[in-house]
């Protein structure tokens, strides 16, 4: 029972919430793995929307300010009680002392099976909460009571398992507009794309504008993701070319639809101009943050002017469209019947929502795949264990021709169905590639430096390629 039912309605504002509850935001935000401000002093804490979810459970979107970067927003969601059940201690925030909340113990709802299980009433009953807005595909049924639970390992989100049937995906970082985790399988699903899992519901809210919170989508049991599979074949000494193959045919059918869905557009010299400049910034910013990548600056900077010279001299016309934009091993699923499916089209959540819903050039999502098996090539691990990305020790060895013979596979598996083999422009994949190695430089220097090495082999390699 909670002791004073805490509302937002009427007794319950924004600025007494955060009386009961800056001090304990403060310390916990910062030991999420979600918060994107790590080792930046949080500085200003706003409520930007409160909405009740049900007594004892409120929604929030919380405005943070740090020091030296930009605000970021999030999304929790937090439950209210005076007595804890023992299951639920590990998802404590903490005990106020001040404000309406003093006594109470607030923690995180979305580790509370009562509260995930109402947030999917929510999810099959379109409707209103406050500002949070509810819809669904009424062509999908979504059954009652449907036992919740939580994926665990996640970097930016949060997502819940829903009866081994639906996956619900909770954004934590918050950019306002349409998310294209929902905008780009929504478009997807009106082509007949099989390799995408459709959207079944999802949620928004309208302050300050409309956002998207969360998608829910058929949950794949029993699929395994690219990057496991890759490291067990690796462990075992087992190629991988077959599957590396049939991973470039299912992008190709993927990049297919989307161009058929979405708008495309024909970049010409001074788009591909402005395309170049940007990775030399990027190249740039990172030399600054990353100074073991200095060396390979100069050399590297010969991609990026390659590829507007090709603009200049009238190369190929680049056509751009929606693409993945954060494309590698992990965002494939195998079922059990071999088929291969693509998930988490919400691009690199760090980079800005409008420049994630720009048209690329479908090399950007080739090039992150050619990366992938070589991060997996350099990620043998020492014996069976864990295999996510996130959770393999640091790289001791590695095996080039593994990875050489699944990148050649995987063009080879594009084509097939493109008809174009990414191979046969080269200036364009040497670009990218190069931008993409630059990114993992400056991820790998901010959040795991045992891994700096990979992509620093990668650049070594790259900038050798420039003298060649």
């Amino acid at each position: 029972m909670l002791k004073t039912a805490p509302r937002p309605q009427g007794t319950l504002s924004p600025p007494l919430l955060l009386t009961s509850l800056a001090g304990l935001f403060r310390e916990w935000l910062p030991q999420q793995r979600w918060f994107a401000a790590k080792g930046r002093p949080l500085t200003d804490l706003a409520v930007v929307s409160m909405t009740e979810l049900h007594p004892g459970c409120l929604h929030l979107l919380l405005r943070t300010g740090h020091a030296g970067s930009p605000a970021h927003c999030y999304q929790l969601i937090l439950g209210m009680r005076e007595e804890l059940p023992p299951r639920l201690h590990h998802a404590v925030i903490g005990r106020p002392s001040v404000g309406p909340l003093a006594g109470l113990n607030v923690y995180d709802a979305l580790r509370d099976p009562r509260s995930t299980g109402l947030l999917l009433e929510r999810l099959r009953v379109p409707g209103a909460a406050g500002p949070l807005r509810f819809e669904r595909d009424a062509r999908t049924v979504v059954p009652a009571g449907l036992a919740p639970r939580l994926l665990d390992g996640e970097q930016s989100n949060t997502s819940l398992v829903y009866g081994d049937s639906f996956i619900l995906k909770l954004f934590r970082r918050i950019q306002y507009g349409v998310n294209p985790d929902l905008e780009v399988p929504w478009a997807l699903a009106g082509e007949g794309c099989a390799r995408v899992p459709a959207p079944v519901a999802w949620f928004w809210t309208t302050e300050p504008r409309r956002t998207t919170l969360g998608v829910l989508q058929p949950f794949l049991r029993g699929a395994t993701d690219g990057w496991t599979l890759a490291l067990r074949s690796l462990a075992a000494g087992e190629g991988f070319a077959d599957e590396a193959y049939e991973l470039g045919r299912a992008t190709a059918e993927v990049h297919a639809a989307l161009a058929a869905a979405l708008p495309t557009v024909t970049l010409g010299h001074v788009q591909v101009e402005l395309l170049a400049r940007g990775m030399t910034e990027r190249l740039e910013a990172a030399a600054r943050a990353v100074p073991a990548l200095r060396p390979y600056e100069p050399a590297l900077r010969t991609a990026y002017r390659a590829l507007a010279d090709l603009a200049s001299e009238g190369g190929t016309a680049l056509t751009a469209q929606r693409v993945h934009g954060d494309l590698h091993l992990g965002q494939f699923l195998r079922a059990p019947s071999g088929q291969w499916t693509l998930i988490d089209f919400e691009g690199e959540p760090a980079r800005p929502l409008a420049e994630r819903r720009m048209p690329q050039p479908p090399a950007r999502d080739i090039a992150g795949m050619l990366r992938s098996f070589d991060y997996a090539a350099r990620s043998i691990p020492p014996a069976p264990g864990p295999t996510r990305a996130d959770q393999t020790p640091p790289p001791s060895r590695w095996s080039p021709e593994w990875a050489d013979t699944c990148r050649a596979a995987y063009c080879a598996g594009y084509a097939d169905v493109d008809g174009h083999d990414p191979r046969t422009s080269p200036v364009l994949l040497r670009a990218h590639e190069t931008d993409k190695a630059v990114y993992e430089a400056v991820y790998e220097a901010r959040h795991r430096p045992d891994w700096l090495p990979v992509p620093l082999a990668a650049l070594d390699q790259l900038a050798s390629d420039a003298s060649l």
